[in-house]
């Protein structure tokens, strides 16, 4: 008798805790979605608060802070890989999308939204795909007559003293180095920066403050992010954005697309892929050029403000950004050199 109340009591015990998980355990089918971005805020709130109103889904978002120059989700999303907390994430280029792609930390899902997207900035195996991107431009001080049309601008004798970059071991300036090394390969990559430094090339501490030297007639031009350019070309500040390498001879200008993925093991995967084709459609591609981070978008016929081209107007440097990723963490002890460090 008393085995079987010992058997029974455990049963009770073990039905008592089933139901509790089951209660904590959000179902996969709930109207709720968990999100980590790393595109700023101030332009991704708003694109998910849309979501949520016609869909009525509810979105805990988890954003990078500044201090984090957005690889604290990442490396949370690392962290969690043995019990994943987020459904998609939102990455703001596709070097971070790759590196949690290698480390087996995102599924694949190919949206119907990503139809038209060029192959170029999708992940072949479904991964990721990118939307609304951001080009590597020049911005150019309108004083300027004989204006830059190629990066190798950077080497020549005219132009020495009178450029800037901005540090090469951050941000989209250290995934566009590495683009180049892929493109043109370790030695001649190397003597490009060689040639960059004894043209007295200076360095600035991020886009925005090349964008800000050239705008203050400091420096002839800098390489930065086409939201740099256009912001300040919308503030009416004295500056012309120039996209390089055009020419027939020419690399074409490096594109930094957005990224969307689902997270291996997502805990809402229904609510994750009804997200995943809202970012991919032409509607947020649209809100998105409009907004002041003036990003392009990668569907073809949709609506920009006139300071932007349109991806298929821009001869645009083709890259692997698998390799890309790869050749970015394999140069930082050259790079740190390179910046005396």
């Amino acid at each position: 008798m008393k085995k079987t109340v010992l058997w029974l009591t455990a049963i009770l015990v073990l039905l008592g805790l089933a139901v509790v998980w089951y209660l904590m355990k959000p179902p996969a089918n709930s109207k709720v979605v968990v999100v980590y971005v790393s595109e700023d805020q101030v332009f991704s709130e708003p694109v998910l608060k849309a979501f949520e109103k016609e869909t009525g889904i509810k979105v805990r978002a988890v954003y990078d802070t500044e201090e984090a120059k957005s690889t604290g989700t990442m490396n949370r999303l690392i962290a969690e890989k043995a019990n994943p907390q987020a459904d998609v994430y939102w990455a703001n280029e596709p070097i971070r999308a790759e590196v949690l792609k290698q480390k087996g930390i995102s599924a694949p899902y190919v949206s119907p939204n990503a139809k038209g997207i060029p192959a170029q900035f999708k992940d072949p195996d479904g991964y990721w795909t990118g939307f609304s991107a951001r080009a590597r431009v020049f911005v150019v001080h309108k004083g300027i007559k004989d204006v830059p049309g190629s990066v190798r601008d950077y080497t020549d004798p005219h132009w020495k003293g009178r450029a800037v970059i901005a540090n090469p071991l951050f941000g989209t300036t250290t995934s566009e180095m590495a683009a180049l090394f892929t493109v043109w390969g370790d030695a001649k990559a190397k003597a490009f920066m060689a040639a960059m430094k004894r043209n007295k090339v200076a360095v600035s501490t991020d886009n925005g403050e090349s964008a800000d030297f050239v705008a203050s007639g400091r420096y002839a031009f800098s390489l930065v992010d086409s939201d740099d350019a256009v912001n300040r070309i919308r503030h009416k500040k004295p500056v012309t954005m120039v996209y390089p390498d055009q020419g027939k001879d020419g690399i074409g200008c490096f594109i930094v697309p957005n990224t969307v993925m689902l997270i291996k093991g997502a805990r809402h995967p229904k609510a994750a892929r009804r997200l995943i084709d809202y970012l991919l459609s032409k509607k947020t591609e649209q809100k998105l050029a409009f907004e002041d981070c003036a990003q392009i978008p990668l569907h073809p016929g949709v609506k920009m403000p006139p300071e932007l081209k349109s991806i298929n107007e821009i001869k645009v440097m083709h890259v692997d950004y698998a390799k890309v990723a790869k050749k970015m963490v394999e140069i930082q002890p050259y790079l740190k050199g390179w910046m005396g460090l």
